[in-house]
């Protein structure tokens, strides 16, 4: 299926380092003209001079991601730079893990407006302009494991992503009209963002040095580099990932996902309605066989 980007124009937020980068450089090699968004400006101009050097087209633009104004700036540096917008990713993030009793206000206000505002104000900005000039594009917001399943040690994160989702698919309806595809990516990687997780920090030095990623890591945690991630985006944007829309796709060393959406595990009816005693019956009855499993199993 085709999945070339030639003449396509496509912007990245925090695409500096780690998955981002994996991604411009992607984007770059399979035709398309990339935009590097990024909060230092050195990472952003790196990407995009590597990208120039392998014969790409590629632009740097510093921002911290989170304000309208942020938002704007990377979608005008696109149109300034190369004409017009295709492909939007809304990659930026950060990390301030801690349970739930030791985050402070600040911090989750942190992480909130980077990952979740920063998610709505860049899809905002990327959709009124696509829409705008008629030819339809993709949105590509960026959720996590933790988002889908909660994760101990990150209160605003898992809310910030899995909020999201939520995004990913709301946008999808909303702009189904204007031929616009709205999806989320669900990556897992050993990058430095989760080098701060017990037990993988050891793997992500590893991997930093070069050495094979085992197995069980690859293959039953879906845990590779940011590499393997990269080609999610590149398909998304292309014609073919452009006629799905809605969906959080999880991709991540040599596991391939789709996840399901949030729906009704078990229901029970009782005519009149419910009172605390009647819920703990049929609780007991066959509802608690529905009981839900939280958390990122076997992360180590």
């Amino acid at each position: 299926m085709q999945t070339d980007l030639t003449g396509q124009v496509v912007a990245i937020t925090g695409a500096g380092r780690g998955i981002g980068r994996a991604a411009a450089l992607a984007c770059a090699a399979a035709g398309a003209a990339v935009l590097v968004n990024d909060a230092e400006a050195e990472v952003a101009e790196a990407t995009a001079q590597d990208i120039r050097d392998a014969g790409g087209k590629a632009v740097a633009q510093v921002g911290h991601i989170g304000s309208p104004e942020a938002a704007a700036a990377v979608v005008d540096a696109a149109l300034e730079a190369f004409g017009r917008l295709d492909t939007f990713c809304a990659n930026a993030g950060v990390l301030r893990d801690s349970v739930m009793w030791k985050t402070s206000v600040a911090d989750f206000d942190l992480v909130i407006d980077t990952h979740l505002r920063g998610a709505f104000t860049c899809g905002q900005a990327a959709a009124r302009q696509m829409k705008a000039a008629g030819a339809g594009g993709a949105i590509v917001l960026v959720s996590s494991v933790a988002g889908q399943r909660g994760n101990f040690g990150q209160t605003a994160y898992s809310a910030a992503k899995a909020a999201v989702a939520a995004l990913a698919r709301t946008w999808s309806m909303e702009l189904a009209r204007d031929g616009i595809a709205v999806n989320a990516i669900v990556p897992t990687a050993l990058t430095r963002m989760v080098a701060t997780i017990p037990g993988l920090d050891e793997h992500v030095a590893a991997a930093e040095r070069g050495e094979p990623i085992p197995d069980r890591l690859r293959q039953d945690l879906g845990l590779g580099r940011a590499e393997d991630v990269a080609p999610m985006l590149v398909f998304l944007a292309s014609e073919a990932g452009r006629a799905i829309t809605g969906q959080c796709l999880g991709i991540g060393g040599d596991r391939l996902s789709v996840w399901a959406h949030p729906a009704e595990a078990g229901v029970a009816l009782r005519p009149g309605g419910w009172t605390a005693e009647t819920i703990a019956e049929a609780w007991a009855d066959g509802l608690k066989a529905h009981n839900q499993s939280v958390g990122i199993p076997n992360l180590t």
